[in-house]
C-alpha cells in the first residue's frame, strides 16, 4: 500500500457530514494497519448510526485505489443490497465499478456479476453468503469487510479469507463485546470502538412489542 492517496482524500472531502473524531481515528487505524507488513485484522464496534459503515468503505476506496478488490458481505440481501444503492453511484464518480451478488439473482445476472469479479472490472462487491460460493473467484482480494459478523462463523469468515492472498480483514458489529470477552472469543482481532454518535442524530430506542 501506498499512504493514502488522492481518491482518499477527495472521497472524505465529498461526504456531505464531518467525521466524528472517533471515525476520523477509527480510519487511521485501519488505513495503518492496510498498510502495515502483516494482514489487518480488526474488529471496529459500535452503536447503530454511529458511522461503522462510511468508515468501511473509505477501506474500500484505499484498496481498491491500489489496484485491489474488496469483498464485502453482509449477512441480509436487504442490508447488502442497501450498502450497494447507497454507495454504487459515489464510488463510480471516483472510478472504481461495485457490484451487488445474492442467492435471488437470476441465472444469467449472476453468472455475468461472477465473470466481472473473477476479470477484475468489479472493485468492490457487495454480498451475503453467495459471496461464499465456489464459483465466485477474485482477480485480487486485498480487503475483506464482514458486516454484522456475529451472525457468521468462524469457518465462514476463514472461506471469504481464502479466496485472497493474505488479504486484510474488517469486521464490524453494533453488538457490545466487552474487551475481556473480545480478547477472549476474538484473540486474532484487534479492536477499535466508535464510541461517539453523528451530531443529531434521533436517540436509538429498543422497545419490546407483546402481540397485542
Amino acid at each position: 500500500y501506498k499512504l493514502p492517496g488522492k481518491k482518499v482524500s477527495e472521497f472524505t472531502l465529498q461526504l456531505p457530514f464531518k467525521m466524528t473524531p472517533d471515525q476520523q481515528d477509527a480510519s487511521r487505524c485501519i488505513f495503518n494497519d492496510m498498510a502495515g507488513e502483516r494482514p489487518m485484522h480488526r474488529l471496529l464496534q459500535g452503536d447503530v448510526g454511529c458511522g461503522k459503515t462510511v468508515v468501511a468503505i473509505m477501506a474500500s476506496v484505499y484498496a481498491a485505489e491500489n489496484k485491489l478488490q474488496v469483498a464485502f458481505m453482509a449477512p441480509t440481501e436487504i442490508l447488502a443490497d442497501q450498502h450497494y444503492k447507497n454507495w454504487h453511484e459515489t464510488l463510480l464518480k471516483y472510478g472504481f465499478e461495485s457490484g451487488l451478488l445474492l442467492g435471488s439473482m437470476k441465472k444469467a445476472e449472476h453468472k455475468k456479476t461472477v465473470e466481472n469479479i473473477a476479470s477484475g472490472r468489479i472493485d468492490i462487491v457487495f454480498g451475503t453468503h453467495a459471496v461464499l460460493s465456489e464459483s465466485v473467484q477474485f482477480k485480487n482480494l486485498g480487503l475483506v469487510i464482514i458486516d454484522e459478523q456475529h451472525r457468521f462463523g468462524v469457518l465462514q469468515r476463514g472461506q471469504l479469507i481464502g479466496k485472497g492472498t493474505r488479504p486484510d480483514t474488517l469486521v464490524m458489529t453494533a453488538t457490545p463485546i466487552p474487551r475481556t470477552l473480545a480478547l477472549t472469543l476474538y484473540g486474532d482481532l484487534d479492536i477499535t470502538s466508535i464510541k461517539s454518535m453523528p451530531p443529531g442524530r434521533q436517540p436509538i430506542k429498543t422497545v419490546w412489542r407483546t402481540a397485542n
